[in-house]
Parts: C-alpha cells; structure tokens; sequence
C-alpha cells in the first residue's frame, strides 16, 4: 500500500462517522460507565519505540479512572517512556446485531505505593496494607485517565444513532 492509501484507510472511521447521527454526551457517558462497571478484565496497550506489548489485566473503575494491581511484567517497558496507552473491553462476537465494546486512549502512570491514592484504592479492593506490605516484591498500581473513549455498541441503533460514538475527554479523567 502506498502512503495515501495507509492515510486514507486510517481515516475511514472517522469521515464515516462525521455524517452520523450523536448520542447526547452526558448519555453516551452513562452507558459507557455502566458497560466499564459490568466487566473487569481488559487489554492494555503499552509502547515505546518499536516494542509494543499487550496485556490481559483485570482492572477497577472509579473516580473516573482505571486502575489495575500489577506485580510487574513486559507492559512496563513501554510504561517507563511513554504514558500514553489504550486499552480494550469487548464481548464475545455473536454478530453484528450484538456488538458490545470499547477502546480506551488514556495517559498512564503509576501510583506511589503507600501513598494516599493507593492506599485508597487497596481499601476500595478490600486488600489490606498489612498484606500488600509482607509481599516478598511491590504491587505496582496502574492508573489510567481516559482522554478518549470509543464506543461500538448495537444497542444505539435502537436510540436511533450511529452503532459507533466517541467521547473526547482531553486531559480530564471521566467525572
């Protein structure tokens, strides 16, 4: 492929979508919420340079962030130089009349441990301090703020919009 065809086909998504019809934000917001509550596993996203690495983790939501308990591995190479990550929660595909999923770009950073904001987060997991202390290695804390979420949904056709909608949050995590 040329470079105008690699450029055209990145901008498919969006030239499609620019003629459909948007859910109201603050409802588009509620159901991207509720579908980020009724799942905790992802696929996050890490790189830097040539090295990409993605990862199944289990996450939480809340204060409009992600945030995910990790003893460590390869995602912290792309961790380390470059914050910007996306992640992905989707459904089993069972055809086009049930599509239920998500893509996340968010910055990404890790939470002292022991500080206030991990501190509450573990009181959040129901894991106790004593227990996260005695590891014979840190638990790493992962906390993604969402700067864009991309939803495919079935269900907003029948809300009489496009399938696919996008929130654009900026810097701002999702409050």
């Amino acid at each position: 492929m040329t470079n105008e065809e690699y450029q055209a086909a990145a901008r498919y998504w969006e030239e499609k979508d620019a003629a459909g019809v948007k859910l109201e934000q603050d409802k588009l917001k509620a159901m991207a919420e509720e579908y980020i509550l009724s799942n905790n596993t992802c696929a996050l996203a890490t790189g830097t340079g040539d090295y990409v690495r993605c990862t199944p983790i289990e996450y939480s939501w809340h204060g409009g962030c992600f945030w995910m308990f990790s003893e460590g591995g390869k995602k912290f190479i792309g961790l380390q130089k470059n914050p910007h990550v996306c992640l992905a929660i989707y459904d089993r595909y069972e055809g086009f009349g049930s599509l239920h999923g998500i893509q996340v770009m968010g910055l990404a950073d890790l939470v002292e441990p022991f500080s206030d904001d991990y501190n509450a987060h573990a009181a959040w997991k129901k894991i106790s301090l004593e227990a996260l202390r005695k590891l014979p290695s840190p638990m790493h804390l992962i906390r993604v703020r969402p700067t864009r979420i991309d939803c495919l949904f079935s269900d907003f056709k029948d809300l009489g919009c496009s399938p696919r909608q996008t929130l654009l949050l900026g810097e701002t995590a999702m409050q």
